[in-house]
Protein backbone atom coordinates (compact mmCIF):
# COMPACT_ATOMS: atom_id res chain seq x y z
CA UNK A 1 0.00 0.00 0.00
CA UNK A 2 1.53 3.73 -0.66
CA UNK A 3 0.73 5.88 1.58
CA UNK A 4 1.59 9.69 0.18
CA UNK A 5 0.88 13.43 1.41
CA UNK A 6 0.72 14.40 -2.21
CA UNK A 7 -2.28 14.20 -4.62
CA UNK A 8 -0.24 12.41 -7.35
CA UNK A 9 2.41 9.32 -7.38
CA UNK A 10 5.15 9.69 -9.60
CA UNK A 11 5.30 6.80 -12.27
CA UNK A 12 1.89 5.55 -11.51
CA UNK A 13 -1.75 6.91 -12.77
CA UNK A 14 -4.68 7.03 -10.65
CA UNK A 15 -7.08 4.93 -12.49
CA UNK A 16 -10.41 5.21 -9.93
CA UNK A 17 -11.16 7.46 -6.81
CA UNK A 18 -12.73 5.04 -4.48
CA UNK A 19 -13.48 7.30 -1.58
CA UNK A 20 -12.12 8.69 2.18
CA UNK A 21 -10.11 6.45 4.42
CA UNK A 22 -9.56 7.67 7.82
CA UNK A 23 -7.82 6.03 11.21
CA UNK A 24 -8.43 7.42 14.12
CA UNK A 25 -6.40 7.06 17.41
CA UNK A 26 -8.02 8.34 20.97
CA UNK A 27 -5.25 8.43 23.84
CA UNK A 28 -5.02 9.03 27.40
CA UNK A 29 -2.68 10.88 29.21
CA UNK A 30 -1.56 10.07 32.76
CA UNK A 31 -1.53 12.31 35.95
CA UNK A 32 2.55 11.41 36.05
CA UNK A 33 3.17 11.98 32.84
CA UNK A 34 1.11 15.52 33.05
CA UNK A 35 3.60 16.33 36.06
CA UNK A 36 6.45 15.50 34.82
CA UNK A 37 5.63 17.41 31.24
CA UNK A 38 5.07 20.33 33.43
CA UNK A 39 8.35 20.35 34.94
CA UNK A 40 9.99 19.61 31.51
CA UNK A 41 8.00 22.99 30.04
CA UNK A 42 8.81 24.94 33.40
CA UNK A 43 12.67 24.19 32.87
CA UNK A 44 12.59 24.35 29.22
CA UNK A 45 13.20 21.20 26.69
CA UNK A 46 10.74 18.78 24.95
CA UNK A 47 8.86 16.16 26.73
CA UNK A 48 9.88 13.27 25.95
CA UNK A 49 6.69 11.12 27.25
CA UNK A 50 4.30 13.25 25.15
CA UNK A 51 6.16 12.90 21.99
CA UNK A 52 6.14 8.75 22.18
CA UNK A 53 2.23 9.23 22.94
CA UNK A 54 1.77 11.22 19.79
CA UNK A 55 4.22 8.90 17.61
CA UNK A 56 2.03 6.18 18.95
CA UNK A 57 -1.33 7.82 17.92
CA UNK A 58 0.11 8.62 14.78
CA UNK A 59 1.16 5.07 13.99
CA UNK A 60 -1.99 3.51 15.24
CA UNK A 61 -4.11 6.42 13.14
CA UNK A 62 -2.12 5.70 10.08
CA UNK A 63 -2.50 1.99 10.15
CA UNK A 64 -6.12 2.08 11.00
CA UNK A 65 -6.40 4.39 7.66
CA UNK A 66 -4.76 1.79 5.88
CA UNK A 67 -6.64 -1.19 6.84
CA UNK A 68 -9.95 0.73 6.00
CA UNK A 69 -8.26 1.39 2.26
CA UNK A 70 -7.73 -2.05 1.55
CA UNK A 71 -10.99 -3.04 2.54
CA UNK A 72 -12.51 -0.58 0.28
CA UNK A 73 -9.89 -2.38 -2.50
CA UNK A 74 -7.45 0.53 -2.93
CA UNK A 75 -3.59 -0.04 -3.33
CA UNK A 76 -3.13 3.84 -2.41
CA UNK A 77 -3.87 6.39 -0.42
CA UNK A 78 -3.45 9.78 -1.91
CA UNK A 79 -3.81 13.47 0.19
CA UNK A 80 -2.81 12.42 3.47
CA UNK A 81 -3.56 14.78 6.43
CA UNK A 82 -2.41 13.85 9.94
CA UNK A 83 -4.85 16.06 12.62
CA UNK A 84 -4.05 15.94 16.58
CA UNK A 85 -6.34 17.32 19.16
CA UNK A 86 -6.50 17.35 22.39
CA UNK A 87 -9.90 16.82 23.83
CA UNK A 88 -11.28 17.21 27.32
CA UNK A 89 -9.89 15.59 30.73
CA UNK A 90 -6.18 14.81 28.82
CA UNK A 91 -6.78 12.65 26.54
CA UNK A 92 -5.90 13.64 22.87
CA UNK A 93 -6.62 12.09 19.43
CA UNK A 94 -5.11 11.52 16.02
CA UNK A 95 -6.71 11.39 13.38
CA UNK A 96 -5.15 10.09 9.75
CA UNK A 97 -7.28 10.65 6.67
CA UNK A 98 -6.96 10.94 2.65
CA UNK A 99 -8.11 9.17 -0.70
CA UNK A 100 -8.04 5.62 -1.26
CA UNK A 101 -7.69 5.21 -5.14
CA UNK A 102 -6.54 2.17 -7.48
CA UNK A 103 -3.60 2.96 -9.65
CA UNK A 104 -1.58 1.40 -12.33
CA UNK A 105 2.54 1.58 -13.32
CA UNK A 106 3.01 3.96 -15.63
Amino acid sequence: MIISTTNQLDGYRVTEYIGIASGEAIMGANIARDFLSGITDIIGGRSSAYESKLAEGRKIALEEMEEEAERLGADAVIGVQIDFETIKDGMMMVIASGTAVRTTRV
